[in-house]
């Protein structure tokens, strides 16, 4: 039988643990039906397993007073690599009841739970595994797929609301032990599908709505580009009404114009017709005081005056028909002042009307021309009459034949006038259907324009707000920054003393292996002392440096005397021991005594 390996069963033993405290979670959850605290069993297991998961393979780190294996290191890490999971890291650090990383660790765990994105945070610590090699082994179970398994099955965590108590719980001191009596499950409670029917129909629910809420967020934005771009268009609307409020007082001016010259044509009319009536009247006086068997031609003559009388008054009904008109057309003008898009269409079929309206008078007053030539002509009719009586029934035929043509110039002239009346009334009806429908596409924009205004006001207060919290996050950006600072700081005063604290262990050291050779050296001491009675012994306060190199003695440099000359040495300068007359024993000598003994001793032997 070949044998597994070890590691390899651990990691699947927690892969499976994972799914059934996951599965248990999510199907005890949703039976619950209410938001879950942190004294739910099932949720207070799962955080155990995940404990369970993060310490796997988990590097130690050794420190100068304990061993340090903890999972706040990874987790901390998840910052730099994901800006949202921020908050987390400084509310975890702004706890007051934490004073370990393990217990910084299990409330991070608890607050991302409660945002629903744990999932999301490991599987960025799962992709950067570069980074995790320096937290774990590379058999951990973080580093291998059965990590990406659990960070999938996570996902389903999301249905689940938890309200949990961070602060007042001790996160420092719990001890984290799977309870396996959770998990073990009766044949009757395996079979039970409809309940995992219902888990599916609702984490289908769930994915729906959070794409939902994906494309809301995205019509936001959408919308913010459509404010700009109706903010861009209202400037532009608001450029062509002053275009078009311009336009309008030209127009008006025009209007102005064109109705003083009206008032000039109906008096020059008016001016004509009372001449004609009194050159009519004296013809008619001094035609009966000379003919009175010309009555009946006189009364035909009357009969012609009063129709051409009515034809005058029809003209000038007409005229004031012309004047109504005008009015209209400048209370429709008013009206189409409320016009924004369409008025240059408007404003030319205006003008159009206008130079129609003068062409008119132009006709009109050519008419009445004609009718002064036919007057004149008449006069001189009247006269021939007087000269010539045999020709008076020459003169009726042709006067019957012009009252005729008069007539008949009165029919196309009423038939033109009822073609023109139906013309203006068919237009003023279309322009009173443009003016309505441009009334609603004006309440459509004032409308528009509300909505707007709205959703102005609400971006600016949005605006505002981020604006606030952007000026609060620099100033944390700062302050993280000073603290940095100071924690570099602290770090190089750290190794400082990490440097003198080594230094002084080295010294220590040296002080116990040199305190127990004192001890077997004392009585050599003593020997030395009874045969340098004759010497100066020098004090360990007047020497500061060694006497053959020179340097500054210190804790790790000691100070030696010399048995033979008594002058004070560091250790590499008098680490030589030999027997002298004084003592018979071998004792410690600086390097010159060492020398000149030994050439001595060469010296004295044959």
């Amino acid at each position: 039988m070949a044998t597994k390996d070890p590691t390899a069963v651990e990691r699947a033993n927690l892969l499976n643990m994972a799914k059934l405290s996951i599965k248990g979670l999510i199907e005890s959850a949703l039976s619950f039906g209410r938001t879950l605290d942190s004294d739910y069993p099932p949720l207070q297991q799962f955080f155990v397993v995940m404990e369970h998961c993060l310490k796997h393979g988990l590097k130690v780190r050794k420190s100068f007073l304990s061993y340090n294996k903890t999972i706040w290191g990874p987790l901390e890490l998840v910052e730099k690599l994901y800006p949202e999971a921020e908050e987390i890291g400084a509310s975890v650090r702004d706890l007051p009841g934490l004073k370990t990383p393990l217990g910084r660790a299990r409330a991070w765990l608890r607050l991302a739970l409660m945002q629903k994105k744990m999932a999301d945070y490991l599987r960025c610590l799962i992709i950067q595994r570069d980074l995790l090699s320096e937290f774990y082994e590379y058999h951990a179970l973080m580093m291998e797929e059965e990590g990406a398994v659990i960070v999938g099955l996570l996902v389903g965590l999301n249905v689940i609301d938890a309200n949990l108590c961070v602060k007042g719980e001790d996160l420092d001191s719990q001890v984290g032990v799977i309870d396996f009596s959770m998990y073990l499950k009766n044949e009757e409670d395996i079979g039970n599908k409809e309940r995992n029917v219902q888990i599916a129909a609702i984490l289908d629910q769930k994915n729906y709505v959070e794409e939902l809420n994906r494309q809301l967020n995205s019509t936001v934005s959408s919308l913010h580009s459509r404010v700009d771009s109706l903010e861009k268009s209202n400037t532009k609307l608001i450029e062509e009404l002053a275009i078009a409020k311009n336009n309008i007082i030209k127009l008006q001016e025009e209007n102005h114009q064109l109705r003083s010259e009206n008032k000039l044509i109906l008096m020059k009319t008016q001016q004509h017709l009372e001449v004609t009536k009194v050159d009519v009247e004296t013809e008619l006086q001094t035609y009966k005081h000379s003919r009175q068997g010309l009555d009946e031609m006189y009364n035909e003559v009357r009969r012609q005056l009063r129709d051409e009388s009515q034809l005058r008054q029809d003209v000038e009904n007409e005229l004031a028909v012309q004047v109504s008109m005008k009015h209209e057309i400048e209370l429709a003008m008013k009206l189409l002042e409320k016009d924004i898009h369409e008025k240059q269409d408007t404003l030319i079929g205006l003008r159009q009307q206008l130079e129609e309206v003068k062409a008119i008078n132009i006709e009109m007053y050519q008419k009445l021309q004609g009718s002064e030539d036919g007057l004149k002509e008449k006069n001189e009719i009247i006269a021939r009459l007087e000269e010539k009586t045999n020709k008076i029934t020459a003169a009726m035929r042709q006067l019957e034949q012009r009252l005729q043509q008069a007539e008949k110039a009165q029919m196309d002239t009423e038939d033109e006038d009822k073609k023109y009346l139906q013309e203006c009334q068919s237009k003023f009806e279309s322009l009173q259907k443009q003016i309505s429908q441009k009334e609603k596409q004006l309440v459509q924009l004032e409308t528009d324009l509300k909505i707007e205004k709205e959703w102005r006001q609400t971006l600016q207060e949005d605006l505002q707000k981020e604006k606030e919290a952007l000026s609060h996050l620099r100033n944390e950006s700062q302050q993280i920054i000073s603290l940095k600072k100071e924690f570099l700081n602290l770090q190089d005063e750290n190794q400082q003393l990490k440097k003198i604290y080594h230094e002084q262990e080295q010294a220590l050291q040296e002080l116990g292996n040199k305190l127990s050779e004192s001890k077997l050296k004392i009585e050599d001491i003593k020997e030395a002392n009874k045969a340098l009675q004759g010497l100066v012994w020098l004090k360990d306060k007047e020497a500061t440096h060694c006497k053959l190199c020179e340097k500054e003695f210190s804790l790790s440099k000691r100070k030696h005397h010399c048995r033979n000359c008594g002058e004070i040495f560091c250790n590499a300068c008098s680490d030589n021991e030999l027997p002298l007359p004084s003592s018979p024993k071998p004792v410690r000598v600086c390097d010159s005594c060492h020398a000149l003994l030994i050439q001595r001793c060469s010296s004295n032997l044959p």
